[in-house]
């Protein structure tokens, strides 16, 4: 069969930004076309690769001229590895893009009368800004075009980031820019160690191998978490790889590990064991001592967690004798970080484990006014929660990617609540879900943060009041 040779287009000008990280083209006459790794005001030649009745995704084969946006992007595996795709982008109109895409989400989707949107807060720091990255071992190293170029006898074994769509191949990380300077000591300190010994990287398409994944944690206090997982259960290599990071890395106050032979690198039904130091490291906001796990969740930008926390507490309006639900309450963070402020708070959520962190987070810091209860939120939210626990003056939800479920949305529409601050890592999701309580809530407040720089996430916090 003989192959179609793809459609080119050149010198496509790049219209707007779109979401997902990608952005827009739409020539006259024609479909929209998508592209990545562009920027508003570039002219490309492009390589059509998909094409559908309404739209079109593209290649960038050539660029022509370069918008005025762009930045020489600052990491050598940016393209390849998946992340920091904004990059390239000047900060100033990452936040840009952000705000326009709140915008957009809440005038398109949720069609509803909104005040002034608050600028965007966004982070004071664009690098090394995370608290937790995650790493896979892999023998299937992924060659990138300048170790191509090198011409130079390479390693197959990687320690770094999946390449986009592939879950086999893995790019092997020199220096990220993610999380502090030692996060990279002590990553390529593990790979140059497991170099030297010989020891067997994992290979994802036949499930064998000694090292299979690594984490790292660390907190503004100085802590620091390191956890290997490893593909076989074999004691003398285990012990060779974590007394090596207990003695080169004294700075490791929790150093843990796994043995998962599933076919996942997932950890929360895997037994985590204390190699050496404690389970946990400790986090600090406002004073609040904040324990974390390896399994326990905290949002990964910790300066910007707590801006986030300041936003919505602030929404909240808190005097001091209110009965507060926090849905979707996770670990439990945002509950103790507003407990003080308030009579009462009572957090749900669905995974055991995280209701565990909430209590002892709780004990940890003498909070004796919060109640942690497990269950599905659809199943537990309903008006015989409200009759026994009591109408709250103030409902805060901060729902998974996916939004609320639609007979939580009808629950708070029938509770009556004065208050809700609806906090979304999902503008479009939200946007739904506000639609839906227009019924009888008004949007008060709108106001984006920014917590993943050069990424296309942002975080958005709505208040919503009653309507008389």
């Amino acid at each position: 069969m003989k192959q179609r040779t793809p459609k080119v287009i050149e010198r496509l000008r790049i219209d707007e930004a779109a979401s997902e990280g990608k952005f827009i083209s739409k020539p006259e006459g024609g479909k929209v076309i998508f592209t990545e790794y562009t920027a508003p005001g570039d002219v490309v030649d492009v390589e059509i690769r998909k094409s559908k009745s309404s739209f079109a995704e593209a290649k960038v084969t050539q660029f022509h001229s370069f918008s005025s946006h762009r930045q020489d992007p600052f990491c050598k595996h940016y393209g390849t590895c998946g992340g920091c795709r904004l990059q390239h982008i000047q900060y100033t109109y990452q936040l840009e893009y952000k705000f326009n895409q709140v915008k957009d989400a809440l005038e398109r989707i949720g069609k509803i009368a909104l005040p002034e949107i608050n600028p965007i807060l966004g982070s004071a720091r664009t690098e090394y800004y995370r608290n937790k990255m995650e790493y896979s071992f892999s023998s299937r190293r992924w060659l990138e075009a300048s170790d191509i170029a090198s011409r130079e006898q390479l390693s197959r074994n990687a320690l770094g980031f999946h390449v986009p769509g592939m879950f086999d191949r893995i790019v092997h990380i020199q220096h990220c820019y993610l999380q502090d300077h030692t996060a990279n000591e002590i990553r390529n300190a593990l790979y140059a160690f497991a170099e030297s010994k010989g020891l067997i990287f994992f290979d994802q398409k036949i499930q064998q191998g000694c090292l299979r994944s690594f984490m790292l944690r660390n907190t503004s206090k100085g802590e620091w978490m390191a956890l290997v997982q490893f593909g076989q259960a074999n004691d003398e290599e285990i012990s060779m790889v974590m007394d090596f990071l207990h003695e080169k890395f004294p700075i490791l106050t929790s150093l843990l590990y796994v043995v998962n032979q599933k076919l996942n690198d997932s950890l929360y039904d895997q037994e985590v064991v204390v190699h050496k130091g404690l389970p946990y490291i400790v986090e600090e906001l406002e004073g609040l001592q904040f324990r974390i796990q390896p399994k326990s969740f905290f949002q990964t930008n910790t300066a910007q967690a707590e801006i986030l926390y300041r936003v919505a507490r602030t929404m909240a309006g808190l005097k001091g004798d209110e009965l507060v639900f926090d849905l979707y309450t996770g670990t439990g963070t945002i509950a103790n970080f507003i407990a003080r402020q308030a009579r009462k708070v009572i957090g749900i959520e669905s995974v055991p484990m995280a209701i565990e962190d909430a209590k002892l987070n709780s004990q940890v810091n003498g909070i004796q006014n919060t109640e942690f209860l497990v269950a599905d939120m659809k199943d537990i939210f309903t008006p015989a929660f409200i009759a026994q626990h009591g109408k709250p003056d103030v409902v805060i939800t901060d729902p998974p990617r996916a939004g609320m479920h639609e007979s939580v949305v009808r629950t708070l529409l029938d509770s009556g609540t004065p208050r809700i601050v609806y906090i979304s890592c999902n503008p479009a999701t939200q946007a739904r879900d506000l639609a839906l309580l227009d019924e009888k809530y008004t949007v008060k407040e709108v106001q984006p943060v920014d917590m993943f720089p050069h990424t296309h996430h942002c975080e958005n916090v709505v208040l919503l009041e009653l309507r008389d």
